[in-house]
């Protein structure tokens, strides 16, 4: 276990290198791209509530996500950060529903209402990367790890194609998600759902 620990974390230094070296303008490519294979997923379709995460640094752009979902009139939800590395989903209709939370990110106000797992039609997982077998490696916290751990249904991630690992070092709390899209690619996991 401490060598998959140490697998990973070795791994994230690497990811990150190589998602910083690239340009903005690249970076923006793959946005356009990644974010509208995601739009034109049925299962984005089908969904009435989903959760998202709200990229910041190098990770895929999801604030186009959001102003576009929110225009489909969809529910849309962010992840809260609460103490001892867990999380809830919150529900948010405008930007004004967010401000910097912990590490930064833009999460949901205290006043955003809490929505229960069981009625997210689909999560939109965020990761360094994945890899051919839809595992992700995470930024280290566990936060989505424990979410996920009794979550039924849908979830997909974003990667982009440079960053696509052949197979990453796994731990048994770690679970795959249903589908991943690249720029190129579409992925199925394990326990694909249809």
């Amino acid at each position: 276990m401490a060598s998959c620990t140490g697998a990973k974390a070795a791994l994230r230094t690497v990811i990150r290198a190589q998602a910083a070296a690239m340009t903005t303008a690249e970076r923006r490519r793959s946005d356009v791209i990644l974010l509208q294979r995601f739009l034109e997923l049925p299962w984005t379709t089908e969904a009435d509530t989903l959760l998202l995460f709200y990229g910041v640094g190098s990770e895929p752009d999801t604030g186009h996500l959001l102003l576009e979902l929110w225009r489909q009139r969809k529910r849309v939800l962010l992840p809260k950060c609460l103490p001892g590395r867990a999380m809830e989903a919150r529900l948010v209709q405008s930007v004004d529903d967010l401000r910097p939370g912990t590490f930064g990110i833009p999460e949901p106000l205290d006043a955003c209402p809490t929505v229960d797992k069981g009625e997210i039609d689909l999560i939109l997982v965020p990761a360094l990367c994945y890899d051919l077998s839809c595992r992700r490696l995470g930024q280290g916290g566990g936060y989505y790890d424990r979410y996920l751990a009794d979550y039924s249904g849908r979830t997909v991630g974003l990667c982009r194609e440079r960053l696509l690992q052949k197979e990453l070092p796994v731990e048994e709390h770690d679970r795959a998600v249903d589908l991943v899209l690249t720029e190129k690619r579409r992925l199925k996991g394990p326990s694909h759902i249809s």
